[in-house]
């Protein structure tokens, strides 16, 4: 296998990095909370940047040499994660942001009688 796709879910709470291939098998995967990291703690820039060089490790072994990249949420350790991925020496083909966005939000609640 030489092209994978890495998809990064990074919000507020966690951080949670997959590796498929480009039938969207799932070929490794890691998370904040996998590594060893409880809490608040989960939600840092390291905390993702330590997933994501445990997922790249588990995905060298099946011979990756380039990614896609996806990225979703508006989590503090996207950046990292991507530069993470970038030192390990693995070619990056492209960068996506597929962070949903509201086009109309939710329905606003009853206007407050007084």
């Amino acid at each position: 296998m030489l092209f994978l796709i890495f998809s990064i879910l990074d919000i507020l709470l966690f951080a949670i990095i997959s590796v498929t291939d480009l039938r969207g098998n799932v070929i490794s995967w890691s998370s904040a909370g996998s590594c060893g990291f409880k809490g608040s703690r989960k939600s840092t820039p390291f905390a993702s940047q330590v997933a994501t060089n445990s997922a790249v490790k588990k995905a060298l072994d099946m011979g990756m040499k380039q990614v896609e990249i996806n990225v979703s949420g508006p989590g503090s350790g996207r950046e990292l994660a991507i530069r993470s991925i970038q030192s390990l020496g693995i070619g990056i083909l492209l960068i996506r942001d597929v962070t949903s966005i509201p086009h109309n939000g939710c329905r606003p609640s009853k206007k407050r009688r007084i």
